[in-house]
């Protein structure tokens, strides 16, 4: 008996068939550094691979439409040598906040990540089932012999991947519960599903107005002394693991050494970051909720700084980054101004936000003014893969440094000494700030103060992992632990009646992301029903 396959099918099942095998290496690769044995690894591949080919078959048949079919189906093709790339490099996985990060990326971090193994992996993967797709011709159909072939086809890839998964459940469900990471590896379907599950969160808030956040806010009467003035930095994938203050073997920090050495200034050393990367932190930082409330969601509220502006405070931002992620869209914000000893084309060293301060204060509303100014810096910092362009020639304190940004084949300790360079001269910008925060304080200009906080933090080889981004759920703590800084000169200190000695005994307790809303708010002197005392980090620290 001649068994009739559907004209349309022979498109799809070696497309489907290649995705499976070729587009998952890393995938299977990941799967048999798992089985003890030979025969069960073999065993987790064999389990694994049937459900994702007939998902996958599934998927293309929902597809399977003339002059749809080729342009989609490359699409996931080509998705699915890429993910393979940054899945080998970095050890990436490809879930909704990864996906957010790609849809968010600009020019410059594009940049950092190209490499000669980029196009050779795509071509090797993509190259091939491209060739072949695009080489034959599109079988002619009626339209309800296609509609029957592609219900057909798609009924048969489900009733495969449904029965091979209840027939390997024990071997799955094993996998699933202890190596999670793993879901977000099979391409193309963790791509398609990141990117839908992407649209249906933030596509209906971006439609929404913001909730307005402080409508009371008004400032409170401090005690005398001139208006504050207070730097928020925001540090760029400092881990805390690295930073000299928090017992690092390395000193990385020797200019806070000598801060905190003259009583201003306390480290925290047991701080915990909002999520693993930068779209998710930086919003969830300045958020009114915590993270538990959705902090780390897509904002539906306004956040510190529209509450700061109404209560008239001014407030500027000044971004050496990829943006502000929103955070921003509401104040006056900038980039730093382009000096050729600190810029080359769109990139500047993080020294190149503090050009220019004082003129850049002094052109906001000097009624805000006249009551306080909230200046925030957004760092570089240490943001990869190209740590060794974070820093000057004449800050690279620790050689030999990487200078590739596939990490992966870098010497592990010329990659620490690149990070640890950026992290001592993150140490230099700050103590730069802190210098200019001085003066301004000496000569009565304003109560200074400020705070410093990393977004996220950043994996350098451990247990293979590189760079940043893995779901928050089991990411490593070199990802979710951050360093975090405050000084105060001694006229803020009066203002707020601030005592040093209760915060530096209360500096070792676990503080977050969570904590900066109230904080800023309570050092500013903002009182609105959106403060909590519970969360500011300086309220049992004040007399």
């Amino acid at each position: 008996m001649k068994i009739s396959v559907p004209s349309s099918w022979r498109l799809v099942l070696p497309v489907a068939l290649w995705l499976a095998t070729v587009g998952n290496l890393p995938l299977w690769q990941r799967l048999v550094s798992l089985g003890e044995s030979g025969t069960q690894a073999a065993g987790l591949v064999l389990a694994l691979g049937l459900p994702v080919l007939g998902a996958v078959a599934a998927l293309l048949f929902l597809l399977n439409w003339p002059r749809v079919f080729r342009p989609l189906a490359s699409v996931l093709v080509v998705v699915s040598a890429f993910n393979s790339h940054f899945m080998w490099q970095y050890s990436a996985v490809i879930d909704p906040t990864m996906m957010a990060n790609v849809v968010n990326t600009d020019v410059r971090e594009v940049r950092d990540l190209l490499s000669w193994a980029l196009p050779l992996t795509v071509l090797g993967i993509a190259g091939p089932p491209l060739w072949w797709l695009w080489r034959r011709p599109q079988p002619v159909q009626g339209w309800w012999s296609r509609l029957g072939g592609n219900a057909l086809g798609l009924v048969l890839g489900l009733v495969l991947a449904l029965v091979s998964v209840l027939g390997g459940y024990q071997q799955l469900a094993s996998l699933a519960r202890n190596h999670k990471p793993v879901r977000y590896m099979i391409n193309p379907l963790n791509s398609v599903y990141a990117m839908a599950r992407l649209g249906a969160e933030q596509l209906p808030r971006q439609a929404m107005a913001l909730e307005s956040v402080g409508e009371d806010a008004a400032l409170v009467t401090k005690g005398e002394g001139p208006a504050p003035l207070f730097v928020v930095v925001v540090g760029e994938t400092a881990r805390a693991q690295n930073w000299g203050l928090n017992g690092y073997a390395r000193n990385t920090t020797p200019a806070m050494a000598r801060w905190q050495a003259q009583g201003d200034l306390v480290n925290f050393p047991h701080v915990s970051s909002c999520g693993t990367n930068t779209q998710v932190s930086v919003p969830c930082m300045f958020s009114p909720l915590t993270r538990e409330q959705g902090g780390d969601k897509a904002p539906t509220q306004e956040n510190l700084l529209d509450v700061l502006q109404r209560a008239g405070l001014a407030v500027l931002w000044l971004d050496n980054q990829s943006g502000c992620k929103g955070v921003c869209a509401r104040v006056p914000n900038d980039r730093p101004t382009p000096d050729p000893a600190l810029c080359e084309g769109d990139e500047c060293f993080d020294e190149a936000l503090l050009k220019g301060l004082d003129e850049r204060l002094a052109a906001l509303d000097p009624e805000r003014r006249a009551r306080g100014t909230v200046l925030v810096l957004h760092l570089m910092g240490s943001h990869g893969p190209a740590y060794y362009k974070r820093t000057p020639a004449d800050r690279k304190h620790f050689l030999p440094e990487c200078t590739s940004n596939t990490l992966s084949q870098c010497a592990p300790d010329a990659l620490v000494n690149t990070y640890d360079n950026t992290i001592a001269y993150t140490d230099h910008v700050l103590d730069s700030t802190l210098q200019w925060l001085q003066k301004r304080a000496a000569s009565g200009q304003a109560s200074t103060g400020l705070i410093f906080m990393s977004d996220h933090g950043e994996s350098l080889g451990e247990n293979g992992l590189y760079l940043h981004g893995v779901p928050y759920a089991f990411a490593p703590e070199q990802q979710t632990r951050v360093p975090m800084v405050a000084w105060f000169s001694p006229a803020l200190q009066q203002r707020n009646k601030l005592h040093m000695d209760c915060l530096r005994q209360r500096a070792s307790q676990p503080y977050s992301h969570d904590n900066l809303f109230h904080t800023v708010l309570g050092v500013m002197g903002v009182q609105t029903r959106a403060y909590e005392a519970g969360l500011d980090a300086l309220a049992p620290c004040v007399r």
